[in-house]
């Protein structure tokens, strides 16, 4: 076991220094190292997040190119998303997106969000808003309000809240790898480029999961 875990260890070093020699990407310059970061499953599986919020116009753009790059990937990489939850306009957005992940309504939901606040100009500012908006997809107004106001959906909040203070979100979207690498935004930086350096986090932090 011990023979295993030191030729385990070596590939990982040897892994480094080759990633690192042919590095595309700078520690400080194209991602951070987080100060404190936040617990994710040792399981094998590379946790990549996406914070966003519905209504942000570059999350919005970003939709589509994310959902793409997860679907493409192996099993060894977990997207998950985060709504951040600034304000309250941003958390009652964050209470939908889970109140729609409790009710295990359609993925495309998610996507219904975004078309209706930036296409239709609907920007979802109330609970009473949500409820006619979810009645579309065939959710009572009351069950909406039941699951709005639940505990495991508040739960959720509190923790993107708490989550959001301890990675310092400032922007959306935003990604975080393995709870651990920020990966920053830049000016004119396009959105490929941005899955460019979360693909390379990812590699780095593969012999590690």
């Amino acid at each position: 076991m011990k023979k295993f875990l030191k030729v385990k260890f070596g590939l990982a070093i040897l892994f480094l220094f080759t990633i690192g020699v042919n590095a595309e990407y700078r520690l400080g310059i194209d991602y951070v190292e987080v100060n404190n970061p936040i617990p994710v499953k040792k399981d094998g599986v590379v946790e990549v997040m996406e914070a966003f919020w519905y209504g942000c116009l570059g999350c919005y753009s970003f939709e589509p190119a994310i959902n793409s790059w997860a679907a493409n990937q192996d099993e060894d990489v977990k997207l998950v998303k985060m709504p951040i939850t600034w304000q309250g306009i941003h958390q009652l957005h964050a209470a939908l997106y889970y109140t729609i992940e409790s009710l295990k309504l359609d993925p495309s939901t998610h996507s219904a969000v975004f078309v209706t606040i930036h296409k239709e100009g609907n920007f979802l500012q109330s609970p009473k808003a949500i409820q006619d908006f979810l009645k579309k997809f065939g959710v009572a107004p009351e069950l909406t309000t039941q699951y709005l106001n639940s505990f495991t959906v508040k739960q959720k909040v509190n923790r993107a809240i708490k989550y959001a203070r301890q990675l310092k979100i400032d922007a959306t979207p935003t990604m975080i790898v393995d709870g651990k690498y920020y990966v920053k935004t830049k000016p004119n930086q396009s959105l490929s480029e941005m899955l460019k350096v979360v693909d390379y986090l990812v590699e780095v932090q593969k012999p590690f999961s």
